[in-house]
């Protein structure tokens, strides 16, 4: 588990197909690797990874062919600038929400604008991802936690302050831009829960007007 709040920004300085899937090496810039070990998990913008070499100045890790087609990891090339987050521990500060590492799918930003002293950024969603998706909720944005201001329909606008600017990869946002979504861990939770016996359906789907209104949560 992650917070979203991003420690170091690295960098994608090596790719070896690997049958199929991928190594990658990450340089951590001035990410602490001290008290990390093999195994454990380090998300890159937002991708939960496993590291499994430790060569000093960053690490090696393994993505599969699901990360690979699910995430904008899919697409990388040497050279790309990445959100760096240890995994939280048991007396880690909260600063940002549940975040687990697992990309629910790729955005596409549409607006990146000057807004007084800050950025207005807006993000064209999956469809399949827009009833997760709240104001004033969270969500995080290649790997970084931030509050939806808006939402209309499957695009989403969000505020980005100086700090996280000069702290993640955010700044080189450009529009047209693919990023890695992952929409709040209880709206997901909260969706299966609602399906109750229905979700042991392999047809079961999502939730549908029908079984909200059933629940006494649409009138």
């Amino acid at each position: 588990m992650f917070t979203g709040i991003i420690s170091a920004v690295g960098t994608l300085t090596a790719i070896q197909p690997r049958s199929g899937d991928v190594r990658l090496r990450i340089a951590t810039g001035k990410l602490d690797l001290s008290d990390v070990q093999l195994g454990d998990s380090i998300a890159v913008s937002g991708v939960c990874l496993t590291a499994v070499a430790l060569p000093g100045d960053g690490f090696w890790a393994d993505a599969s062919r699901e990360t690979l087609e699910r995430t904008i990891l899919g697409e990388a090339t040497v050279g790309l600038r990445v959100n760096l987050e240890k995994a939280l521990t048991p007396t880690t500060r909260l600063g940002g929400h549940l975040v687990s590492g697992h990309v629910d799918g790729i955005g596409m930003v549409t607006v990146w604008q000057l807004d007084g002293r800050s950025w207005r950024l807006r993000i064209q969603a999956p469809d399949a991802l827009a009833r997760y998706i709240a104001e004033k909720g969270s969500i995080s944005v290649d790997g970084v936690s931030l509050t939806v201001n808006r939402v209309d329909g499957a695009a989403f606008e969000l505020n980005i302050v100086p700090h996280t600017l000069v702290e993640t990869t955010l700044a080189n946002f450009k529009i047209g831009q693919r990023v890695n979504l992952e929409v709040d861990l209880i709206a997901r939770y909260l969706e299966r829960l609602l399906l109750g016996d229905q979700a042991a359906r392999p047809d079961s789907g999502g939730l549908t007007e029908a079984l909200l209104r059933e629940h006494g949560f649409w009138n």
